[in-house]
Parts: structure tokens; sequence; C-alpha cells
């Protein structure tokens, strides 16, 4: 949302909270399971002026809002009105699923390498056992991937993807059970599509193939229920965490994915169709991915679902103290219950279980 050449609006919800206990002039958040009465509004100038790209930040009651942008340029006017629309636009369903309480999406990895399973489904057997369980657990979806991207990780051939995530995406979609593809390439996706994927997960946002936005372009176009994530991500997974820089980074995302919406827009995707991802742990050391979560609700300004990650990452290990990516699932559980307390309508995890009870019981005592 660039107002002009000056300064560019952004608002955040604030005061989140269930309808019931929302104070009066609330407004439901994107149409979900929260309610806001007040927001962050931040008027920034652009990076490399003389201000140095400083913000000004202030905390405004919804019924002051109005009042407030009054006093703006035109364009920073419509811009408070269009960002009010889309953070309380009910959200369509994204591949069939509708986002009206927090969905989880389980993790299959079909790599001998990922940080946390790698290998230990790398056998198709296991891997549709495991998104079977992951299933009957609770998951709403279930991603399968067949390329590690964790930090220093190499590509992966397209054709070795093919061979281990196909398969296995077929045998689960005959079952019935709602199927994403997590990869960055044209051609893994459309053979997991044609397999019965109904959701592309790429890490790159559509940047690492040039085909890939013809692909689940047509995809969408031919069926109603296919979808894409769209995730923030720079540079490659080899060596996107040697010096990442923000100048704010919760800001940053925001504005380098409202970009990339734009040019999916421009290729002829509806942002209907699209779920935004912030990226933790990709290009964002622990101290900037934490600021990004703690701004999670920022990116439903963006008018798409919003889908994060945090299950067992380095994030959890640096605040947890804990090195094994397989001893943060309490620190996993924590930052779930921060996402869902800022709206985000998926997150994807490795130990859906767990993270199904800890939400059910959330929503048992914060929603109800």
């Amino acid at each position: 949302m660039m107002e002009d050449d000056e300064t560019r609006l952004t608002l955040r919800p604030l005061g989140l909270t269930a309808p019931e206990q929302a104070l009066p002039g609330a407004r439901r958040l994107a149409g979900g399971w929260l309610c806001f009465d007040r927001c962050e509004a931040v008027l920034r100038t652009p990076a490399g002026k003389a201000t140095g790209g400083a913000a000004d930040r202030r905390i405004l009651p919804l019924a002051d809002l109005d009042s407030w942008a009054g006093g703006l340029p035109d364009p920073l006017r419509r811009s408070c009105r269009l960002w009010l629309e889309r953070l309380t636009a009910e959200r369509p369903p994204v591949a069939g699923l509708s986002l009206d309480r927090p969905r989880l999406m389980g993790i299959v990895n079909v790599t001998p390498d990922s940080f946390s399973d790698g290998g230990c489904h790398a056998d198709a057997d296991r891997a549709v056992a495991h998104g079977i369980g992951l299933a009957e657990a609770g998951a709403d979806i279930v991603d399968v991937g067949a390329e590690s991207t964790r930090p220093g990780a190499a590509a992966v051939p397209a054709e070795d993807q093919i061979a281990r995530a196909v398969p296995v995406i077929a045998r689960l979609a005959e079952r019935g059970i709602r199927v994403s593809v997590d990869t960055r390439s044209a051609a893994v996706m459309t053979a997991a599509l044609a397999a019965g994927a109904r959701l592309v997960n790429d890490v790159s946002g559509l940047r690492h193939d040039r085909r890939a936005l013809a692909v689940v372009g047509d995809a969408t176009a031919r069926d109603p229920d296919v979808a894409v994530v769209v995730m923030h991500m720079r540079g490659e997974p080899a060596t996107m965490n040697q010096a990442p820089v923000y100048e704010d980074p919760a800001l940053d995302v925001y504005d380098e994915l409202a970009e990339r919406l734009r040019w999916c827009e421009e290729g002829g995707l509806d942002r209907a169709r699209i779920l935004v991802d912030p990226g933790i742990g990709f290009a964002k050391r622990m101290e900037q991915g934490a600021a990004v979560a703690r701004s999670l609700s920022l990116l439903h300004g963006l008018g798409c679902g919003v889908l994060a990650g945090f299950s067992r990452k380095g994030l959890v290990r640096g605040w947890a103290d804990s090195t094994a990516p397989r001893d943060r699932l309490p620190g996993s559980l924590a930052a779930a219950i921060i996402a869902f307390e800022q709206g985000v309508q998926i997150l994807r995890v490795h130990d859906v279980r767990e993270t199904a009870q800890a939400r059910d019981v959330w929503e048992a005592l914060r929603l109800r």
C-alpha cells in the first residue's frame, strides 16, 4: 500500500479479544474469532530519504481513527479506509478449508536432510502412514515436501522431488486427506497438483522458478479449491541467513509481501486464493524473527489468510536454550498460542496432536 513518494501507512490491530469480551466499537479481525478495538498506526517514510526511514507511531482507538485520518493527505486517508476494509473482511475458504477457526498443517518431510526429521519418512510407506496419523491427530491439511529448505540447504532436482513426494501425495489424496506440496519447482507443482494436492506451499513466494506463477494461476483458474502459500524469504536457502539486514523487520516483511502480492495479481492470480507466510527462520536472525512474530496481526492488512510456522525452529531454541529440534515442543506450543492470539488462520507444525490439544484448550478458556 504505497500511498505516495513520501509516506506510507500501516495499521496493526491491537486489543485482540473474544467478541463476547470486546469493547463497544470493536471490529472483527478478518471475519474470524477475534475482535480488535484499537490499532498502532505507523506513518513511515521510505528508506534512503533524509529522515532515514523514520516512523511516526501512535496507538489509536478505532473510534478515533477516522478523525485522525481526516488530517492526513488524501492518499493516506484512502489507504486508511483500505486497511480497515482488509483487516475486517471475512476470509473465503482456501483449498476447500474454511478459515473460521485456527487450523493446523501437519508436516511430512520425505527428505534425508530436513533440520528436524530428515530421513524419518523418506520411505513412501512410512511417509503415508505418518500423513494419515497427522490427519487422524487433527491436521486439517498435510504438507508434503521433498526438498529441505533449512538454512544452508542445497537445491534438489525436480525429478528427485517428484519421485519422493508425488506417490505419497497421491496415496494421501486417495484417502480424502487434504494435501499440500512444499516446493519451489514448477515441475513438482504440476505433478503434485495432478496427483491430488490442493495447495502449493512455495517458500520462495513463486520467485525461484519463473514458470511457477503460470502453473499456479492455471491450476486456480481450473479448480476453485486450489490455492497457494506465498512466503517471505530473501535469497536462497543456502545463503539466506548469512547477514540479513532489516530497517524494521515487521514492516519490511509486510512491505515485501505486499509487493509480491501485487506481482501475483498482475500475473492473474486472485488474492483470495493466496495465503501469506512471514517466513520465520528464513532470512531472519532470531531477534528479527521475534520482531515479526510479535507483529503477526499486521499481516491481516494484506487481505489474505495468514499461515505461520514456528515448529521446532531456531527461534524457539534461542529463547528456550534447547539445541535439539525434537526437544522444542514446549516452546513451539508457546509460539502457537502467540499466533492464535493474533488471528493466524493456519499453523504449520510437526507435533499435530499436542498442538491441537493446546489450541482446543486455548479456545475453550479464551473464546467461550
